[in-house]
């Protein structure tokens, strides 16, 4: 069974800043990184091969340069790497970006026998976490979001059992393959590649599917198929507060202050 890892380059957020005049992020000098969330995901497709056998792919939708991301998984240990890199892909919201992603794990489930999705919960660049849901509605797969802990797949009865963890509780599920899987980041703790694998993914194969090879109607992807465009970007401002007391020395007294601000704003009767 082939396990699929969807992961993306995005820059280091802590060295983005965000040009004033116009707008947009100020890209330049700013290094890239794999999206931290998607670490962890690479991380688990790993550990079920490990556990079951299983073979890994990863994917990542990107410029040229995203090969550079997709040697670092080869070097973990994944056994295929796959850059979807075509003009036509860019300007993608995730609407978009989620009908091409779709399209090259189906392309691969009539290679190989796809049983399991896996990505991140989310993107630190968008913080959106739709593409991975997005993309098992365009596949009809099963979805399991927020998994932190996958027990068990049972290759005879088709299923897979993950710990989903939600607000104060966790909820254990079962559900028919293929699925797809949206992990968080406690879910494991990422490997380091090893010196040998370093070198072995310097020379290992990134297979390059562009639009020639994926068929897709140019108006359906990129920025032609996106709903959404992002205009502005901005650091949101916010107004000076008004600090009442020490609330760490003496809480009685920040309290008190605090009662008598509202009383005094009209905003509480007593």
């Amino acid at each position: 069974m082939l396990v699929v890892t969807c992961i993306k380059q995005v820059p280091d957020t802590t060295q983005v800043k965000v040009d004033p005049e116009t707008g947009t992020l100020i890209r330049e000098g700013v290094p890239f990184i794999i999206n931290p969330f998607d670490i962890h995901a690479l991380e688990e497709s790993l550990r079920l091969k490990d556990r079951f056998g299983f073979r890994v792919a990863v994917l990542s939708m990107g410029p040229p340069n995203t090969e550079v991301t997709l040697r670092k998984a080869l070097a973990l240990g994944v056994d295929q790497a796959i850059l979807l890199s075509d003009r036509a892909f860019g300007g993608a919201d995730t609407l978009a970006t989620s009908k091409v992603l779709a399209e090259a794990v189906r392309r691969l489930s009539e290679q190989e026998d796809v049983g399991i999705v896996i990505t991140g919960k989310q993107t630190i660049d968008g913080d959106t976490a739709q593409v991975g849901p997005g993309i098992a509605t365009r596949l009809g797969y099963q979805q399991l979001t927020l998994v932190d802990n996958i027990e068990n797949v049972d290759l005879h009865a088709n299923k897979i059992t993950a710990r989903r963890k939600l607000e104060g509780r966790h909820e254990r599920v079962e559900s028919k393959l293929p699925v797809l899987i949206s992990v968080v980041r406690s879910i494991n703790r990422p490997r380091y590649p090893t010196v040998p694998m370093r070198l072995m993914a310097e020379d290992a194969e990134v297979i390059l599917w562009d639009n020639q090879v994926m068929g897709l109607d140019p108006e359906t992807i990129g920025l032609n198929g996106s709903a959404t465009q992002v205009r502005k970007i901005f650091s949101p401002e916010r107004d000076k507060g008004e600090i009442l007391g020490d609330g760490a020395a003496d809480l009685g007294k920040a309290v008190q202050l605090l009662v008598s601000k509202l009383v005094e704003k009209d905003l509480l009767h007593i």
